[in-house]
Order: structure tokens, then C-alpha cells, then sequence
């Protein structure tokens, strides 16, 4: 128990003092899940808009499989990237492998069909009346478009908060596309495995606790945006 102890207070010191190591791999995290997140909801949005509000031959199909994409194992995708992005992959003269933007291309397709999927939830949920008001004030396809995206812009947030948080907590990717490399492709969540295993508990530790604040923040958000949503 005592080293838990220890290195909490250790943590705490690297946290103050700026440990560059430590802050390197903080970057890096609000780096590529910043780029993710901005992927996943250009990606996931209109798509999820367009599977949740448009009637189309193949629809119900469409549907079962961005559901089930999002228990797609994180492993696979990072394999598929990782060959993608290889010399020998069609993508390799991109020189993307051990890159930021090269894990960013793996978190958004851990991200898209999350963002997909709840969209979708949210425009079928809309209450039919709405539309009949919405055409009744003989609004235009666009109009209309335009403001079903505003009646299910919390229920969006609450997709965007989600997706973020998987996003950030997300190892299995980054060690596989980035390679862990010290102050250029480690994140936390590859830095805490590292520095485990390695027996630096301190450095793990503090990594974890900048984590757990991180979650906390996600957890915060969704709470906020569905109390705002019941307004």
C-alpha cells in the first residue's frame, strides 16, 4: 500500500513541477483525440443524420451494422491500420505509420460509429409532429434538414462526449499505429503501460490521475448536456 502512497506524492511533484516527459504525453493524448473527435463527428454526423431520418432500400441493413461496429476490438482495428499504413499497405508512401495523424485515422473509425449510431437514435426519436410543423410552416428540404440537426443538437453532444471519452482512454490503437515513441507518439494511456511495467509507478500514476480527471470532465459533460436537454 505504502507505494501507492508514494507514488501519488510523487505524481503529484510531476505534475507540478512540469515534468516534460510527463506533459509530452499529455499533448499528445489532447492532440490526436482532439483530431479524432473532430473526424469522427465530420464523418459520423451526416451519416447518422442521413441513416436515422432518410427511408432507403438497405436502410434496416445499414443500421445493424453501425451498431454493430461498435464493438468492433480495438486490436483489430489497430491491425488494419497498422497494415494499411505499412510500406507494404496501399497507404505506406503516406508516411503515416508512427505518426499522430497515423493513430488519429485508428481512433476515428473506433470513433465514427459511435457518433453514427446515437445520431441515428436521436433523429428517429424525434417527435413526428415536429416534422409535420416544420412542413406545415412550409419549410424547404433544407430548412427541414437544418432544423432537425437543431432539435437533436444535445442528443449529438451527448455522442460527441462519449465518442471523446472512448477515444482518450483508447491503448491498443495508439501502441499499435504510433509505437510508443517518447515525445513524439506516446499518449498516456501507452505511457501508463510502459511506465507500469517498467516499474515506475510514480509516472503511471500521475499519467492516471490526469485520466481520470479527463473522464471525470466527459462524465461532468454528459450529466450537464442531458440536464440541459430536459429544459
Amino acid at each position: 500500500m505504502e507505494f501507492l502512497l508514494d507514488g501519488g506524492q510523487e505524481a503529484i511533484r510531476l505534475l507540478v513541477n512540469g515534468d516534460p516527459e510527463t506533459y509530452s504525453a499529455i499533448r499528445a493524448t489532447v492532440a490526436v483525440s482532439s483530431l479524432s473527435v473532430l473526424a469522427s463527428l465530420a464523418l459520423g454526423i451526416p451519416l447518422g443524420f442521413g441513416l436515422g431520418y432518410a427511408d432507403f432500400p438497405g436502410r434496416r441493413a445499414l443500421r445493424t451494422m453501425a451498431d454493430t461496429a461498435l464493438a468492433l476490438p480495438t486490436v483489430v482495428i489497430g491491425l488494419v491500420v497498422y497494415a494499411l499504413l505499412s510500406k507494404q499497405g496501399p497507404l505506406g508512401h503516406l508516411g503515416l505509420l508512427f505518426t499522430l495523424p497515423g493513430i488519429a485515422i485508428g481512433l476515428t473509425i473506433l470513433g465514427v460509429p459511435i457518433i453514427v449510431s446515437l445520431t441515428a437514435t436521436a433523429v428517429e426519436g424525434l417527435d413526428e409532429d415536429f416534422r409535420h410543423t416544420v412542413l406545415t410552416l412550409g419549410a424547404n428540404r433544407r430548412q427541414m434538414l437544418l432544423a432537425g440537426l437543431w432539435e437533436a443538437r444535445y442528443s449529438m453532444m451527448v455522442a460527441a462526449v462519449l465518442a471523446f471519452g472512448r477515444i482518450v482512454s483508447e491503448v491498443g490503437i495508439a501502441m499499435m499505429v504510433g509505437g510508443n515513441i517518447k515525445w513524439h507518439t506516446r499518449t498516456i494511456t501507452t505511457a501508463i503501460a510502459l511506465e507500469t511495467g517498467k516499474g515506475e509507478f510514480a509516472t503511471g500514476i500521475a499519467l492516471g490521475i490526469v485520466l481520470l480527471g479527463i473522464a471525470l470532465a466527459v462524465n461532468s459533460g454528459i450529466v450537464l448536456l442531458r440536464k440541459r436537454a430536459r429544459l
